[in-house]
């Protein structure tokens, strides 16, 4: 019982303490004469934990391993953002530029552009806020 308790108490103060998750996902392009599916939606679906208004941490998933994100909001719509793998993170940190485009209610389009060592790539992802 005292579990339950502790568990409402702790969940509660982190709905009260105005923090907000986002759900996200690039799309990604399907590769030579494939066809669009679930699966280019849902390889990079990742959750994100928005600490204050500008700044936001969490992990997305790579294929078939995990990352660690962060972003930072430079404005209402524009975002600094970091990828870090959970192996070899400082060997392959990809830093991005980006823009959130408010849809419908919560839902967001987020074109970016990503830089990994000398690679660079444009990246539509999808996202919507809890």
């Amino acid at each position: 019982m005292k579990k339950t308790i502790l568990t409402t108490v702790i969940a509660l103060s982190c709905l009260c303490a105005s923090a907000q998750f986002r759900v996200m996902s690039n799309v990604q392009e399907p590769g030579d004469g494939a066809s669009w599916s679930v699966d280019n939606f849902t390889n990079n679906i990742g959750l994100g934990y928005q600490i204050k208004d500008n700044v936001m941490v969490g992990v997305q998933q790579n294929g078939d391993d995990y990352d660690f994100i962060g972003r930072y909001n430079v404005s209402d719509d524009m975002y600094l953002s970091v990828q870090m793998p959970t192996e070899n993170s400082t060997d392959n940190v990809t830093l991005g530029v980006g823009m959130s485009v408010h849809i419908w209610d919560n839902f967001y389009v987020e074109p970016s552009y990503t830089r990994k060592d000398s690679e660079g790539g444009f990246n539509v992802g999808l996202s919507y806020k809890l």
